[in-house]
């Protein structure tokens, strides 16, 4: 049994309660949307489009990003392992979207979690979107990680970088059979998109996407919502989900709910992969490599890096993925 869940918190409060309440259900996968942990910045322009300038230190734009750096989280850090400990608590994978703070530097990521409480590793969203390039930290090829688990080989992309072919093929190439796809697109649109996704990658898709309103977010002055003409009122609904989990034969198995925030559940039977790629296996049967082939750079891309002769290099395990 699978769970999503469509709200948003900064804090992990409200992470493990949702937590424990699916893993009550009986769940044994649960994916939180994008940024759950951390918010995504809905109606926020950061100073672009207002009063931008690179030499005001009271900008409007770098005082609402020092609050959005503070309410990131380390990873590793506290917040991670109290999510472990309540993967572990509750016997769950578990996929959350966060806010990733690393330095003075923000990245939009996805962490997973395994049901021993431990802490498995991430992915960071490699292309922002829009604006979300001005505020977030682009992501590498090192943090594309399928694990091989009881439950299938899972992984994620976040949002639109979901819409990148040769990225989702780095995961087709890597097995994936449980496609999770965190996200803040809302668009009736996006469901074709997971449709096509789970089509193409012959495995099931679990998207989650936030509910949000207004007073989800911090009140005026602290927080200044644009976009949507003038100041909303605290219950306009500023983001209405549309969770969705679909086979590989695209049926669409859960959601897409665009009712407030939930849960949404399915069981997922992995012989439909294979019954699947009977038709179409998009990286065997199908690939043709004499003419078409994908090379996935994964070395972790390194600003400044420093040579001792008597050091051992770090042991990057928080980008490779464990068996079980």
């Amino acid at each position: 049994m699978f769970f999503f869940i469509s709200s948003q918190c900064h804090f992990p409060d409200k992470a493990e309660r949702l937590i424990e309440e699916a893993a009550g259900y009986g769940s044994q996968l649960v994916v939180f949307p994008e940024a759950f942990i951390g918010g995504y910045p809905r109606g926020s322009t950061f100073g672009f489009g207002i009063s931008i300038s690179i030499t005001n230190p009271k900008d409007k734009g770098k005082e609402a990003f020092r609050r959005y750096h503070a309410a990131a989280i380390d990873v590793p850090g506290p917040e991670v392992t109290r999510l472990a400990a309540m993967a572990g608590k509750c016997k769950v994978f578990l996929v959350m979207g966060v806010i990733e703070r690393e330095g003075y530097t923000l990245y939009c990521s996805v962490l997973f979690f395994d049901p021993l409480g431990r802490y498995l590793g991430k992915h960071r969203k490699l292309m922002p979107t829009a604006l979300e390039r001005i505020i977030w930290g682009f992501g590498d090829g090192s943090t594309l990680p399928v694990y091989d688990t009881p439950l299938g080989k899972i992984g994620a992309l976040i949002c639109w970088e979901n819409k990148m072919p040769l990225l989702r093929t780095a995961l087709y190439g890597k097995g994936i059979e449980i496609y999770c796809a965190p996200t803040a697109d809302s668009r009736p649109v996006w469901q074709a998109s997971m449709t096509h996704i789970a089509l193409e990658g012959g495995c099931f898709v679990l998207s989650a996407n936030q509910f949000c309103r207004r007073k989800d977010y911090p009140p005026q002055p602290e927080y200044e919502f644009a976009g949507l003409g003038e100041e909303p009122s605290g219950d306009t609904v500023v983001c209405p989900g549309g969770s969705v989990i679909i086979s590989p034969s695209g049926e669409v198995l859960a959601g897409p709910n665009y009712e407030g925030e939930a849960l949404i559940t399915a069981d997922l039977d992995l012989g439909e992969i294979v019954r699947a790629k009977f038709d179409f296996d998009v990286v065997g049967h199908y690939s043709r490599p004499e003419v078409l082939s994908l090379v996935v750079n994964d070395q972790p891309q390194i600003p400044v890096s420093f040579t001792t002769a008597d050091r051992t290099p770090a042991t990057r395990s928080d980008i490779i993925s464990k068996s079980y």
